[in-house]
């Protein structure tokens, strides 16, 4: 084989491993916003097992969302693809508190997790 066609396929090889960094980087896609005393985050994980992701509040108020997913179809060779596994820490913009009853919901490929947001009350009105 030719120089060239080694460079080319180190090229390439260099261009997909930078390619899947940054779609790590910027994957899932996330929305956070404020809602009745709550700090909801919500994220963007289609094509996941909700057994395969993993969500936690750091030390550092770091919200830290993984996922992992196998594709194993037999005969079936993949040009591309989105990544095989997610992270994504997400500072949180207060502190939480460890005895927070945070929850998490996982439904149609979207994470939906709510945190208390510390000192808010949400008055009922009858």
């Amino acid at each position: 084989m030719s120089f060239m066609y080694y460079l080319e396929k180190e090229l390439q090889k260099r261009s997909e491993e930078l390619s899947r960094g940054f779609y790590e980087l910027v994957y899932p896609p996330v929305d956070m916003y404020e809602e009745g005393g709550y700090l909801v985050v919500v994220a963007d994980l289609a094509g996941f097992n909700k057994e395969k992701i993993k969500a936690r509040i750091s030390g550092q108020n770091e919200l830290i969302i993984e996922a992992e997913r196998e594709i194993t179809e037999p005969g079936v060779k993949y040009l591309t693809q989105r990544p095989k596994y997610v992270r994504k820490v997400i500072k949180l913009p207060f502190n939480v508190a460890k005895e927070a009853e945070i929850s998490g919901k996982y439904e149609n490929g979207v994470l939906t997790i709510r945190i208390p947001i510390a000192g808010t009350s949400v008055i009922k009105i009858e």
